[in-house]
């Protein structure tokens, strides 16, 4: 954040399925902290995925957050609109040999991983380096073939031209600030573009933090260890690092977390039942 700038932070949904109360409580965090730095607060849509994002998703996402009661600057942003941007960033650490394609599909990283692998921080197996050795001439020539891949991001060689240490700016809810170590040797070779589109959600994130000059992150703790790797990227790619603050999770009598995909409450269903704004507030903290 430049000198004299106002803080920025952002609430950043995907469109995959409708808002539960873990998405509630982030983005009522994310408007207390904006009020308390005196900040401004962004809505950005995290559209990537072309089959499971759908315009009624990105309809039901505003009409809950109207409906809790929360105002957002500016015009919400779209990712399904910044791919050319992503692709030039990709292309970037590409050429500068940070990044090569991988046509290996899931299964078969996990067979050449083996029994046991080392796995990354969100539990699968870190890539064992098939696609990394591969000649110039073969990977040319299964690129103009049309071969489905993904574009890792070589770590080993990210590291040495980015050596560190890298450093990650955190703050407490009343915005207090200090510094952690940040390891993002541990992601391994990332995917930082998927097959489908030119990016992953690490690479479009870190652009799109830095494009909007967002200076404050409130997000889950689900993606704490993801920094490491953010950071990383940052530094690859020249851009500025927010602050950043990963709260408690919203889990359910099973003591995990919420998800879409496990059938979690959505707050329109909770709506319909008769709940309040007011209750659902209380419910999560904030009077």
């Amino acid at each position: 954040m430049s000198a004299g700038a106002s803080p920025v932070l952002r609430f950043a949904p995907s469109p995959n399925g409708r808002l539960h109360l873990g998405h509630a409580l982030s983005a009522l965090l994310n408007a207390r902290m904006a009020a308390r730095l005196g900040g401004r607060l962004l809505l950005r849509i995290e559209d990537i995925d072309p089959v499971r994002s759908r315009p009624e998703l990105i309809e039901g996402i505003e009409e809950d957050l109207a409906w809790l009661g929360l105002r957002f600057a500016g015009a919400t942003l779209r990712q399904s609109t910044r791919m050319e941007a992503y692709a030039e960033a990709r292309d970037g650490l590409a050429a500068s040999g940070l990044a090569y394609p991988c046509f290996c599909s899931r299964a078969v990283v996990a067979a050449a991983a083996g029994e046991g692998p080392p796995r990354d921080p969100d539990g699968s197996p870190l890539y064992p380096g098939t696609c990394r050795a591969l000649p110039p001439e073969t990977r040319a020539r299964r690129l103009a073939a049309g071969e489905a891949h993904v574009w890792r991001l070589d770590m080993a060689r990210a590291l040495e031209h980015a050596p560190g240490p890298h450093r990650i700016r955190v703050f407490d809810p009343d915005g207090c600030e200090e510094e952690r170590d940040a390891d993002p040797g541990r992601w391994g070779d990332a995917v930082i573009a998927r097959r489908d589109v030119p990016t992953s959600y690490h690479l479009a994130v870190v652009l799109d933090d830095a494009a909007q000059e967002v200076s404050h992150v409130v997000r889950g703790a689900d993606l704490e260890a993801a920094t490491d790797l953010h950071r990383l990227l940052q530094t690859l790619l020249g851009l500025d690092a927010p602050a950043y603050h990963h709260h408690p999770l919203v889990r359910g009598e099973d003591g995990e977390k919420l998800a879409k995909s496990r059938n979690a409450p959505a707050l329109a269903t909770l709506r319909a039942a008769g709940a309040t704004p007011a209750e659902l507030r209380a419910r999560l903290g904030f009077e």
